[in-house]
Order: structure tokens, then C-alpha cells, then sequence
């Protein structure tokens, strides 16, 4: 055997399984996709409804209008809130608007907002672990702003000031590195030995999930891609993961296009995974692009198992058993 054949025979990808999406950007995408077969187009959504630019983009060419703020909204439409979450004062604005709502927020996002409504009207300080201007966070914060304090990276961690450390809770956003927020956890644990923990998981089984498959695959790989977009939270996550357990380059993307020839100098082995609002169809794109290169053999490494699926908003059931469908 030639060595040119031996190093094309080399050559494979690991493909990380869970990835994609997750149950709660399935429902919110189906929502909206349900939405506009009932209502007709326009259907309007607050801020993206996944953060995936293919999703949007698809979505919009179908009648879906993004919209930032609810006041964009004209009134008496009907507009979608995002699988993030919004505030309580986000709910009023529409209101006000006599806006239609149909509340896409993921239920493990909604559960930490009970969770931060509970809390503060038991007197709490809420330590919110998170990424200042996120929409989740914003969201989350907003069930009780006056309780709330963020938590953004170790620096915050180590100069916040509480009330009170008897009646102090940290709770976190549902996309964050479970290393990280565990190590930021660690460090208000010395500071604050009262402090008490969420009464159950806050970051989400997807992200713990895809974070626990990548682990897997970066010691092996040359080279990780991950798809998804940049201002996907958990997407970026599974980058700074494969580089700190081992790969040796990690890149985002949102098309395989974007992919670049010169990082396959030297590769032999590749990492590839997808955040959880990423359609599986743009993985299947770079992994034709891998082939072409010469990276046709594909191994998957499954990390377990996935089989929860949640319902749709009540409010859009209603209306879809209604009209019959």
C-alpha cells in the first residue's frame, strides 16, 4: 500500500452525538413554523427565536418579521417570544400593545425563572451566574431585579458584595460551561460557606450533554469544528471545551463554507459537533466538505442518549385544536 493511501485511509472524522438540537429549539422552532401555517404570514417574534442565523433566515423567507423590542410589534398582531425567555415587564408591554402571545420560552428556561421568583420572595439574594446582555439572563434577572446580582466571569465572583450571606442562592443560566460555573461556585463557596445551591441542575441537560461528547472526541482530534453561530452561548461553550480537553484547534462556523483548506494541514483526525439550535442538515454540509478532503470515514461517539421532547405553547395548542388541526 502506497503511503499516499495509507495517510487518505487515516484520515476520520468523530462525530459527536448528542449534538444539534435540543427539545426546547425544537418547540420553539416548530412554534413558529406552526404559527404561520395557522395564522398566515406576518408572524412576529421578539429577538431571535434560536440563536442560529440559518434558522432565522429560513424562518424569515417564510413570514416570519424579528423583531428587538415588543413596541416594533404593531398592535393587536400576535408575536412569538424566543426560547430565551423574557421578563415579567416584557409580558406587561405587551399587554399593553394588546398583543397575541405565544410564549416559546424552553420550560428548563422558565424553571429557573420560578426558581428566581421563589427565591426572592422568601427575602434572597440571587447570585446569577451568567453572561451580562444574554437574553436569558435579561430575562431571568428580570423576575426580580432588586434580588438579582450577575455574575459574569471569575473577576465578578471574586469582588461581589452581598446582604446578607445567610440568605444567599446562586442560580446560573442554562447554556454556560458546567466546568466553569462549577469553578466560579467553588470560589463563592470559600467566600460565602451559606450560600445555597439551585434545588435542582439550572444548566440544561443539552449543554451538559454536548459538552460531555465533545470531551470525549478532543484528546483524539487534531482539529475540532463545531457549527453554530457566534452569538449561540452554548455553541462558543463546546469551542473553549474541545480546546481545554486536549484539541489542538477549534473553530466555530455557521456553513461549511466558512470552513478553511489550510486547517487541515497535518490533521488526521477531526472533532465535529453542533450547538443545540443548529439543524442537522448544516452538519451533514461539512461533513460532504470533510469528504471531499479526504475525510469520509465518520465514527460516531455517542455520550448518551437523548429522548425528551416537550410540548407546545398551551396558547398555540388551543388554537391549533380549534382550527381543527
Amino acid at each position: 500500500m502506497s503511503p499516499v493511501v495509507e495517510t487518505v485511509a487515516s484520515k476520520k472524522v468523530l462525530l459527536a452525538a448528542p449534538r444539534g438540537y435540543c427539545a426546547g429549539v425544537d418547540r420553539a422552532v416548530v412554534t413558529v413554523t406552526k404559527a404561520l401555517d395557522l395564522y398566515g404570514a406576518p408572524v412576529y417574534v421578539r429577538k431571535q427565536i434560536v440563536h442560529n442565523i440559518h434558522v432565522v433566515q429560513t424562518l424569515e423567507a417564510r413570514g416570519a418579521i424579528f423583531v428587538d423590542e415588543t413596541d416594533e410589534v404593531p398592535e393587536g398582531q400576535t408575536v412569538i417570544f424566543s426560547a430565551h425567555g423574557v421578563s415579567p415587564a416584557v409580558h406587561e408591554q405587551a399587554a399593553a400593545r394588546s398583543l397575541k402571545t405565544i410564549d416559546a420560552t424552553c420550560p428548563l428556561v422558565t424553571k429557573v425563572h420560578h426558581e428566581v421568583r421563589r427565591f426572592a420572595s422568601e427575602d434572597y439574594q440571587i447570585l446569577l451566574i451568567g453572561h451580562e446582555g444574554h437574553e436569558e439572563v435579561e430575562g431571568t434577572a428580570g423576575e426580580a431585579p432588586d434580588s438579582v446580582l450577575l455574575i459574569d466571569g471569575l473577576a465578578d465572583v471574586e469582588k461581589v458584595v452581598v446582604k446578607d450571606e445567610s440568605k444567599l442562592i446562586w442560580l446560573s443560566q442554562t447554556t454556560l460551561s458546567v466546568d466553569e460555573t462549577l469553578e466560579a461556585v467553588a470560589i463563592l463557596r470559600q467566600r460565602f460557606p451559606e450560600i445555597q445551591d439551585p434545588p435542582s441542575d439550572d444548566i440544561c441537560y443539552a449543554t451538559q450533554n454536548r459538552q460531555e461528547a465533545i470531551k470525549q472526541i478532543a484528546p483524539q482530534a487534531d482539529l475540532v469544528i463545531v457549527v453554530g453561530s457566534t452569538n449561540s452561548s452554548n455553541s462558543v461553550r463546546l469551542v473553549e471545551v474541545a480546546k481545554e480537553y486536549g484539541a489542538k484547534q477549534a473553530y466555530l462556523i455557521d456553513y461549511a463554507e466558512e470552513a478553511d483548506d489550510d486547517w487541515l494541514n497535518g490533521v488526521e483526525t477531526i472533532g465535529v459537533t453542533s450547538g443545540a439550535s443548529v439543524p442537522e442538515i448544516l452538519v451533514r454540509d461539512l461533513l460532504a466538505w470533510l469528504a471531499e478532503r479526504g475525510f469520509g470515514s465518520v465514527e460516531e461517539v455517542t455520550a448518551t442518549q437523548e429522548s425528551l421532547l416537550f410540548a407546545l405553547p398551551p396558547e398555540l395548542r388551543k388554537d391549533l385544536k380549534t382550527a381543527g388541526k
